[in-house]
């Protein structure tokens, strides 16, 4: 899994890299077309105030697609997984959640699914929602026609339900936030609501996992109404703050809010 994870973090900085010398590298005059792939981004803040959205991806409101409980000033957040595999440490963040009846949401991929099933229909047993990570993790923006984007939503919605006998979520989070326009419409027209997120933290490597309380503090931090964050519950840093984070937040008086309350 070390090797794994290493090819997954350079991956993603490259990827990094590649959306923004297509964002802010255009040639003079040039216009993004419905393929440029795109990396999902925002601004952080530590004021507690909602990320604003930068102008360069303002087509998103065009699309059925959300990072956030945009203009609210409830006190309100949004829980969701990015989960490929186990380790041991999903089912940890599982009960930390179930302490507080405190629903999530987790875009899965095949692997742990067809894998980790008993793990998996645990997830919607428990009230949390099963969403679409794709079946194999590609980077969806390179791809173009429509029939393979589609395959990789429809194979894991198969594979779920012959496992779990139960539907898929209307949720698809793309791998390594990595998009186009073009799978923005793909996904819309195929019922799905493609979900970012307004805060992440560099979690997602098991070899160089954050202090905890560095973690805490940065997480709390950042929180803001509507809030949707994103998790690694593979991250061993997670699986231990995960019961104090949901208390501190519980105490500043947050709610665990649904995708669902989302969708247009």
């Amino acid at each position: 899994m070390k090797g794994t994870e290493r090819a997954r973090k350079l991956k993603r900085i490259v990827g990094w890299t590649m959306a923004l010398l297509l964002l802010f590298a255009l040639p003079a005059g040039a216009e993004p077309t419905e393929t440029t792939p795109y990396n999902w981004y925002f601004q952080k803040n530590d004021s507690h105030r909602q990320p604003e959205l930068d102008a360069n991806l303002s087509f998103l409101e065009d699309y059925d697609c959300v990072y956030l409980n945009k203009g609210t000033s409830e006190k309100v957040l949004y829980l969701t997984f990015d989960a490929g595999y186990e380790n041991g440490n999903v089912e940890k963040i599982l009960d930390a959640l179930k302490k507080h009846n405190a629903q999530g949401a987790f875009f899965v991929l095949e692997h742990l699914v067809k894998c980790n099933t008993p793990l998996v229909r645990r997830m919607a047993e428990e009230g949390h929602l099963v969403c679409n990570h794709t079946a194999k993790h590609p980077d969806m923006s390179r791809i173009t026609d429509k029939t393979l984007f589609c395959k990789q939503l429809s194979a894991l919605e198969k594979v779920y339900a012959d496992c779990t006998g139960r539907e898929m979520a209307p949720f698809y989070r793309p791998p390594e936030g990595r998009f186009s326009k073009q799978n923005l419409r793909y996904a819309e027209e195929e019922g799905y609501t493609t979900v970012f997120w307004s805060y992440a933290y560099a979690d997602w490597d098991n070899n160089r996992q954050p202090d905890p309380e560095r973690a805490i503090a940065q997480i709390l931090a950042h929180t803001h109404p509507g809030m949707v964050i994103l998790l690694h519950p593979t991250s061993a840093t997670n699986a231990k703050i995960m019961d104090r984070l949901l208390t501190a937040w519980e105490q500043d008086g947050y709610r665990f809010g649904s995708l669902e309350e989302l969708r247009k």
